[in-house]
């Protein structure tokens, strides 16, 4: 049954910003929590925490990046997390911009894709119970973790365009998507998704999770700056302009002001009233997604924490209520 579930906007410097959060997360239908890289308190770290402070709901990461650590290093993180919990995990990865993979790794992947494949087969081997090799960009032989019966580790993959895509097909158990229209996931995104889990001869596509950006339409409030607040970095970043020019959003790297307005326009990042978003967020679901989560990050870094916890728990209540018609 599709879900909705709750992205927590930002790095973490205190567990007390991530608790009102987490505490939504708690009533939402997916009753998951999602936070994406951190380079403050690390993210597997706050996860930890939360569960020892009595939050009782699922985690997920969306991403983590892959030149930040090792394949076996990953699946150890993530079944940490799944035994800690007492829930499945969804642990989200991707390659990361190639200046990041340069900085950390001393070059950038020669096919990020392919490391990607290398990267989840091996996870999936070690967290299976089997002995994983790789002659990819980790050079492994034969390594292996100790085994522990916990609640399901379950791999995602981050999903922008079409390699990615069938990547996720052919191998994820999730594909996340950030700031991909609705249009270009249903007609380019999840037939490609379709077609690949066909051909590796898996009974179904991966599940997907996307993320929704959003904020209500307040007296006095600028959108624009919201949006822009919210996705600016990759408005400017050549693999999301791609997308969304493909998508048919004309963003332009130069003017990511203006591309932050087309977002608005197209309903890419969602506004109006709580119905309305929970309206937008209903489309996605029958369009065949099968978790939205909920992203107030341009609110919380431009209005505060106070005002994006306000209109996450309006959105979260009026899809409920919706549901419940």
């Amino acid at each position: 049954m599709p879900t909705i579930s709750v992205m927590y906007p930002a790095m973490p410097a205190t567990l007390g910003d991530v608790l009102p959060y987490a505490r939504v997360a708690e009533n939402t239908s997916g009753r998951r929590l999602w936070l994406g890289q951190s380079f403050t308190i690390e993210t597997h770290t706050v996860f930890a925490a939360l569960t020892g402070m009595g939050i009782d709901v699922g985690f997920g990461t969306a991403v983590t990046l892959m030149p930040l650590r090792h394949p076996m290093t990953a699946a150890v993180n993530a079944r940490s997390i799944a035994a800690l919990s007492g829930h499945t995990y969804i642990s989200g990865l991707g390659p990361g911009g190639r200046e990041l993979q340069r900085r950390v790794n001393g070059r950038p992947y020669d096919k990020p894709v392919t490391a990607a494949r290398h990267y989840i087969r091996m996870m999936r081997t070690l967290l299976d119970g089997s002995m994983a090799t790789d002659d990819g960009p980790w050079q492994t032989e034969g390594i292996e973790i100790a085994k522990l019966d916990t609640p399901a580790v379950e791999i995602g993959l981050g999903v922008l365009r079409l390699p990615m895509a069938r990547l996720a097909g052919e191998a994820a158990d999730w594909a996340i998507t950030w700031l991909t229209p609705l249009s270009f996931l249903r007609e380019r995104l999840v037939p490609a998704m379709e077609e690949a889990a066909r051909a590796a001869g898996r009974p179904t596509r991966p599940r997907v999770a996307s993320v929704v950006h959003c904020a209500l339409d307040r007296p006095g409030r600028n959108l624009q700056q919201i949006s822009l607040k919210a996705v600016g970095p990759h408005l400017i970043a050549p693999h999301y302009t791609d997308m969304l020019n493909q998508a048919g959003i004309p963003v332009d790297r130069s003017d990511p002001a203006a591309g932050a307005q087309l977002l608005i326009d197209h309903n890419l990042f969602a506004t109006g009233t709580a119905d309305d978003i929970a309206g937008t967020i209903a489309a996605y679901h029958q369009a065949g997604i099968d978790d939205v989560i909920v992203n107030v990050c341009g609110l919380h870094m431009h209005e505060g924490p106070g005002a994006a916890i306000r209109d996450l728990t309006a959105i979260t209540t009026a899809f409920a209520r919706r549901s419940t018609r």
